[in-house]
């Protein structure tokens, strides 16, 4: 007698969360949140408790310059960003057809560049002071005051120029979606142009605002190039110099996880901002503002507003690091150089390219499990770019390095020969720290694009005997190929630019374009370090040209 056997739809369920794809992707959110996991874990088991000690010494300075800087880099990319944003998409003005688009050029530079070149720009061998003493007749340094270049609110002034875009590119799409409508209504009862500012645009894009003005603060408190370079000590050089110089673990652990909090409440802040602020277009035809065409003075004042903050931002950067490049053209066949741009191009694209892979896999294993714990796991992959580059090396290199000693003793048990560290004495580590910290966007990128493909067309590609992974590749691939591929290009953007991470899980004698920019740099070497900044600062532009592109 043939039996057949029943399959029902609980069954199916079953089934499918055990498929490898539901598998797969649960490994890889472990893998991914494992880092802050671990820093956790070795912040309430430290080898050495060190936190009173820290309590009573140094956190209360790291912590105090840290917020003080977050709040500040915050509010004055704020008030950048969002007053850029509003003039750009209301008033008609000289150079609004490039300025709208040189606005996102800082994005290009990353803050420790800029760092560099403020100082070298405005030191006292610089052109500034050296100009002021010609022209004045001055002798020496004592003859004239200058402010301290080197301080907290030169830092201040430095990350609020390399990150005011993110505030403007978020607060200009905001506005640019609003009803003209509504600034009608408030002309015609007699509000003026500020006003129809304050209470109408603002209030509208202020979700936007919030959105981006929580980025800058995140990006603040994971910068180590500028405020070590302006020496200004912060809950992250705090993780450096505890992990580095004292050899404790476990402090740099807890100063971890105050950071971690930090951005915690940042996030928390910025979501429940959003949450109580919700606004929709009534209107059955939506009809964008118009731009007002700006009398000639006050054309050249609004002119005048954008133009510093890309002046401050990509113009003085690039002048002085360009300028000590061309005067350094012998540098640039600088073995070291062609090493440290090799390297780069090495762990860069290969984090890249596992960190979309992954993240693609992940969305689509999601997707096809329907369980319950991949969903919820899903929206926590996203936490190691809220994570400093500085936690996620504390929380991936000390676990690394254990299981890289036990890997080492086992194969030496088995075969007899010392294999070395594998994992922590290559650049295993630091790819991993990679694919952790950018995950977030793979992750997005993949998401959004499978969204938006009709699930008619994976249905019909099963009917007709494709399996899942050759519907991914035939269907799904084509149809995601340019967000994947945008996403790709992004997060090795990213990786080239990343600092602190790199600086902490780098093995020895490997440089990367980033770290050899700094050290050289710290050693006010800034001929030597100017080939590899502008070559950062290309691979930058690409992101940049990626998002004008996006945002038209």
């Amino acid at each position: 007698m043939n039996q057949t056997q029943t399959v029902t739809p609980r069954t199916r369920k079953t089934r499918r969360g055990l498929s490898p794809w539901s598998v797969g992707a649960v490994f890889i959110c472990a893998i991914v949140v494992a880092p802050i996991v671990a820093v956790f874990w070795m912040a309430l088991n430290p080898t050495e408790n060190i936190w009173g000690h820290l309590l009573s010494t140094t956190l209360p300075r790291y912590l105090r310059n840290t917020v003080v800087l977050m709040v500040s880099v915050g509010v004055l990319s704020a008030s950048i960003g969002t007053g850029a944003a509003w003039l750009v998409s209301r008033y008609n003005f000289p150079g609004l057809r490039w300025l709208q688009w040189a606005l996102l050029l800082p994005l290009a530079i990353p803050a420790y560049v800029g760092a560099y070149a403020l100082v070298d720009f405005l030191e006292y061998a610089g052109p500034i002071q050296t100009g002021m003493r010609a022209i004045f007749g001055w002798q020496n340094a004592r003859d004239y005051w200058f402010p301290e270049i080197r301080s907290m609110g030169a830092a201040i002034i430095v990350l609020s120029a390399a990150l005011y875009p993110y505030v403007y590119i978020l607060a200009r799409a905001a506005f640019r979606e609003q009803s003209g409508a509504g600034e009608e209504v408030a002309q015609s009862l007699g509000a003026g142009a500020f006003q129809r500012f304050r209470r109408v645009g603002l209030p509208l894009a202020r979700p936007a605002i919030a959105a981006g003005t929580a980025i800058v603060m995140m990006e603040t408190v994971n910068d180590f190039g500028t405020v070590d370079y302006f020496a200004v000590q912060t809950l992250t050089t705090g993780i450096f110099s505890v992990w580095l110089e004292s050899n404790n673990a476990g402090g740099a652990a807890q100063l971890a996880c105050v950071v971690l909090m930090l951005v915690i409440f940042l996030v928390t802040l910025e979501k429940t901002s959003r949450r109580k602020l919700q606004f929709f277009n009534l209107a059955t035809r939506h009809r964008p503002p118009t731009r007002t065409q700006l009398a000639t003075g006050w054309g050249w004042v609004a002119a005048v507003a954008c133009l510093i903050p890309f002046t401050v931002g990509f113009v003085l950067p690039v002048s002085v690091i360009l300028t000590h490049a061309l005067d350094n053209a012998d540098r640039w066949s600088d073995p070291a150089l062609i090493r440290a741009l090799f390297n780069t191009l090495m762990v860069g694209g290969i984090a890249a390219i596992v960190t979309v892979l992954a993240g693609v896999f992940l969305v689509y294993g999601v997707r096809l499990s329907g369980r319950t714990l991949p969903k919820l796991l899903l929206p926590l992959t996203t936490i190691g770019y809220a994570a400093p580059g500085a936690v996620l090396a504390v929380g991936i290199l000390i676990p690394l390095a254990v299981i890289d000693h036990r890997l080492a003793d086992f194969i030496e048990a088995v075969t007899g020969r010392d294999a070395g560290l594998l994992l922590t004495g290559s650049a295993f580590a630091l790819v991993l720290a990679y694919c952790v910290r950018f995950f977030a966007i793979a992750q997005g990128a993949a998401d959004g694009a499978m969204g938006r493909v009709s699930p008619s067309l994976p249905l019909a590609a099963r009917s007709l005997g494709r399996t899942r992974g050759q519907t991914l590749i035939e269907v799904y691939f084509p149809l995601i190929r340019a967000s994947v591929g945008s996403a790709l290009l992004l997060v090795f953007v990213d990786c080239v630019k990343e600092l602190p991470a790199t600086m902490l899980l780098r093995p020895f004698n490997f440089d990367t374009l980033a770290t050899r920019v700094h050290d050289q740099a710290s050693l006010e070497n800034l001929g030597d370090a100017s080939p590899g900044a502008i070559l950062i600062v290309a691979v930058g532009m690409i992101a940049v040209g990626l998002l004008a592109r996006a945002n038209r």
